[in-house]
């Protein structure tokens, strides 16, 4: 009897996963967070009316969603000035970052990433066989004239941007992503990873024309819209692009539910701006109790805050290891100087007051192990 036949690609790459989830953790320990501010999600969830809408869709999920998936397209394209010929759906980013790197990337080909950055583009890089080039951040900022350099040094069919950033939260303005557009080498693309744009300050999105065949743009209804677990993202990019992805796309790969929703929701503007309002909010609280510990909060342009701790990775990762303890769920940075951090989800006020209540112990323990 034997088994299936790998190939030796697929061989040779480890058996991982860029996260682990917080339902992981939670059988570790055998009890479930009292707070769950680590995977970016929107605590305070999606519109009414997106609720509204899967539950009436829930009868017809015997039906195969529309492959086309003409009404959210369309309604994108209204609110995006854009043809909805340049507008593509899928599993959310992620699954969008696996179609353009299996759409663009051979074996071998040189991709262009920061060292730290979202470890689920280096996850598909590695899987469809690319190699990465990394260059480290700046200041806390991907170091956008650095990525170019490096994507010309190499000739990188693929550089990679999360504006705003994660894990940091930090954020370019839009004048000089539009510059560096003019800059890249030519054959190689920018995706541009815009997962937090809703929650940025005015002049973060640069004006790009969705025609402009540089640009891959990567949005998501998981962040803002409170929709993470429906799987529902998309990319704007010129229409030939987008055609060149229906040869390779998933076209069934859409629920229903996660598309009648993520239309509810798109449409709900005033539930949109009460969302932003309360993860302000938050984020300044994060500050408040990170400044009452001794910590610094770094400006954030997402929902999430990365907080420095003021040593190194090692007493991040204690403070991080202590807080689970008290069962309080964050993550960190992957990278130094960035794991000095820990990066902390916008939350409900009963969260902020868990947090508020664990980060004094936490910190206490990672100091004495310091000590000790």
């Amino acid at each position: 009897m034997t088994g299936p036949r790998y190939t030796d690609l697929v061989a040779s790459l480890p058996a991982s996963v860029p996260f682990v989830g917080p339902e992981v953790q939670e059988r570790a320990r055998n009890a479930p967070f009292r707070a769950r501010l680590g995977a970016n999600e929107n605590v305070f969830g999606p519109s009414p009316f997106a609720i509204a809408a899967m539950q009436d869709e829930a009868a017809e999920a015997w039906k195969y969603a529309d492959p086309s998936h003409l009404d959210l397209k369309s309604a994108l394209a209204g609110r995006l000035d854009c043809r909805i010929d340049n507008i593509l759906l899928g599993e959310g980013i992620d699954g969008l970052l696996g179609y353009l790197v299996r759409l663009l990337v051979a074996q071998g080909d040189a991709v262009v990433t920061s060292d730290g950055a979202y470890p689920t583009f280096n996850y598909h890089v590695t899987g469809f066989g690319g190699q990465l080039h990394k260059v480290p951040y700046k200041g806390d900022h991907e170091d956008l004239g650095a990525l170019i350099d490096k994507a010309r040094e190499v000739d990188a069919k693929v550089v990679y941007l999360a504006n705003p950033d994660n894990p940091m939260g930090s954020w370019h303005g839009a004048r000089a992503i539009e510059a560096a557009l003019d800059d890249l080498p030519d054959g190689c693309i920018l995706a541009l990873d815009e997962a937090y744009v809703e929650f940025a300050p005015e002049g973060t999105a640069p004006r790009i024309d969705p025609e402009d065949p540089r640009v891959v743009r990567f949005r998501t209804f998981s962040k803002a819209y409170g929709l993470a677990g429906m799987r529902v993202g998309y990319a704007i990019a010129a229409a030939d692009t987008i055609r060149a992805f229906d040869r390779i796309r998933n076209h069934f790969a859409m629920s229903r539910l996660g598309l009648a929703g993520a239309l509810a929701a798109l449409e709900d503007e005033t539930w949109l701006e009460e969302v932003l309002r309360l993860v302000a909010a938050s984020r300044d609280e994060i500050g408040r109790i990170a400044a009452a510990n001794g910590l610094t909060a770094l400006p954030s342009a997402t929902n999430f805050v990365a907080v420095d701790c003021g040593s190194d990775g090692a007493f991040a990762r204690r403070v991080l290891e202590g807080l689970a303890r008290e069962g309080v769920f964050v993550r960190m940075p992957f990278v130094a100087p960035q794991d000095r951090c820990i990066r902390i989800s916008a939350g409900r006020p009963e969260d902020m007051a868990i947090l508020s209540e664990a980060l004094p112990v936490a910190l206490a323990i990672a100091r004495q192990a310091r000590v000790d």
